[in-house]
């Protein structure tokens, strides 16, 4: 059975608890992470890159990504949360989607390096805009995407805000 089809970690499949068991099932969770991270990866690279080439002065392909990576995340862990019964995403999914493809996805260490060398030019509004940015509104997108997630999951499978 591939993973592709029943994606399912293997700590679903009741191997006990180490979580390094060398397994099939193993395998193929590493596999999906890879593949989420390749993804997410790929859709930073040209994310990234097309607003980079509009905008010079300022990270901002950086705080798009950074900020629509937050939203993504809250909005996959408001619908896949284990004390709401995953409704929408298994597992499996859960993982591929918020380790894999956000983890590829988002880019903190270039926030980072970005914000340094801002600061290292003397351009302190915009380090202050990049952090306070970037903070915020990444906070502000988890919430927005976890509150929309649980509304979609309370209007078609009868849960609560």
């Amino acid at each position: 059975m591939g993973f592709a089809c029943n994606p399912q970690p293997f700590v679903d499949k009741g191997l006990g608890d180490d979580p390094y068991q060398l397994g099939d099932d193993f395998m193929w969770t590493v596999l999906f992470l890879a593949v989420g991270g390749a993804v997410g990866t790929l859709a930073r690279y040209g994310l990234n890159g097309v607003i980079s080439a509009r905008v010079v002065t300022f990270p901002l392909g950086t705080m798009v990504i950074n900020i629509s990576g937050c939203f993504v995340i809250g909005f996959v862990a408001s619908v896949s949360d284990p004390s709401f019964g995953r409704a929408w995403v298994k597992t499996g999914w859960r993982d591929f989607l918020m380790i894999g493809f956000c983890g590829g996805y988002t880019t903190f260490s270039s926030y980072g390096l970005q914000t340094l060398n801002l600061a290292r030019d003397g351009e302190w509004f915009l380090v202050s805009l990049n952090v306070i940015g970037s903070n915020v509104l990444g906070l502000v997108a988890v919430y927005l995407g976890w509150v929309l997630g649980r509304f979609i999951q309370a209007k078609f499978h009868g849960g609560t805000l």
